[in-house]
């Protein structure tokens, strides 16, 4: 391919974060044979938590500090790109910049303050390039999986059957409007009372139902053929606290296998901590604790939906996807499926 001596980027500007990878390849024969297992190796990498999508639940607008925020954050890529002399790179955002009405306004911005070019990726190659990064925890003696994304403004489920390990065909994709973010803004804030959080786990597991029923998963589930894989920050810091790490380590965190009944004990224990609690806990701090609670009620939606009764932790994901597509864009194939259509985003009823 020609590509061992360059150097990749990956930014992935979501509602919450922005986040980016500077990687070069790596190849087990040394890139001599285009069909061997072709990996990278990150050398440089940033994460900061923009709220870019702030407010924009329910006013359709990015606002101007929000904004601020993410051109600050995106100028710090810019100079991790120019001082790893970054030669191939893509540069993505999601769903806040998917609803914001200014948005062309705020690329606009990026372009002329950063000298990046940011793409509006849709809800499918977002789920899509998720596969493609959580690919390498997949086990490959299973013919099904579910792969589920819980982000800041929306959250995305896979199903997917596996071939083998360099073609995988996605049977459906469904993205909910209902993140992190905008969940615990339709709320007033991270503190949700027990009735709102089952309020929310009951209006997912509805939205969620007409995606079961194109698909029969829980057949299948119940036939023990499916896995199931999640990657966001909900997860990765439930698995953080089950580990009770002093400080969030990836390292321990990425391919973790969680059982749904140890998942469940943390989120309960979690609900049960004031906000200031939940930012003492050493993996989850004051620029999460008011989300935490929004991604457990999602994630026990999915659970409930789903009672495959494990899931392993990604640590991984669309920057990943990114990169393999860079990299090596032949390595692994994705079939697309459908996507499926979801009713508009309604505020959920509380108190």
């Amino acid at each position: 391919m020609g590509s061992g001596g360059q150097v990749f980027a990956a930014i992935d500007l979501g509602t919450n974060n922005c986040r980016m990878l500077v990687a070069k390849p790596t190849s087990q024969d040394g890139g001599r044979n285009e069909a061997a297992r072709t990996e990278f190796r990150v050398i440089d990498s940033f994460s900061r938590i923009t709220r870019l999508g702030e407010g924009v639940s329910g006013s359709g607008r990015l606002s101007d500090d929000a904004m601020d925020r993410t051109i600050d954050a995106l100028k710090c890529c810019a100079d991790k790109m120019e001082r790893r002399r970054v030669n191939a790179s893509r540069q993505v955002a999601t769903e806040a910049c998917r609803r914001a009405v200014n948005c062309a306004e705020f690329l606009d911005r990026v372009t002329r303050e950063t000298g990046l070019s940011l793409e509006i990726i849709s809800a499918h190659e977002e789920a899509t390039l998720a596969l493609k990064g959580c690919a390498a925890l997949l086990d490959f003696s299973m013919p099904y999986a579910l792969i589920f994304d819980i982000g800041g403004g929306s959250t995305e489920v896979l199903f997917v059957h596996i071939g083998d390990q360099r073609h995988l065909a996605v049977q459906g994709c469904i993205s909910l409007p209902m993140g992190v973010v905008t969940v615990a803004e339709d709320c007033g804030g991270g503190d949700l009372c027990g009735r709102t959080y089952q309020a929310v786990s009951e209006r997912v597991q509805k939205l969620l139902e007409p995606f079961e029923a194109a698909h029969g998963i829980r057949d299948k589930i119940a036939a023990g053929v499916v896995q199931m894989i999640g990657t966001s920050g909900t997860v990765t810091t439930l698995g953080g606290l089950h580990l009770g790490l002093e400080r969030y380590d990836r390292a321990a965190v990425d391919g973790l296998t969680l059982g749904f009944d140890s998942l469940h004990a943390t989120s309960k224990a979690l609900c049960g901590k004031t906000l200031q609690q939940r930012a003492a806990e050493p993996c989850i701090g004051w620029q999460r604790a008011d989300l935490m609670l929004a991604g457990c009620a999602i994630l026990e939606a999915i659970c409930h939906m789903w009672p495959v009764g494990q899931l392993k932790v990604a640590d991984r994901g669309l920057r990943e996807g990114l990169l393999m597509d860079l990299i090596h864009p032949s390595m692994l194939q994705v079939e697309p499926g459908r996507m499926h259509a979801v009713p508009a985003y309604t505020p959920t009823a509380h108190s």
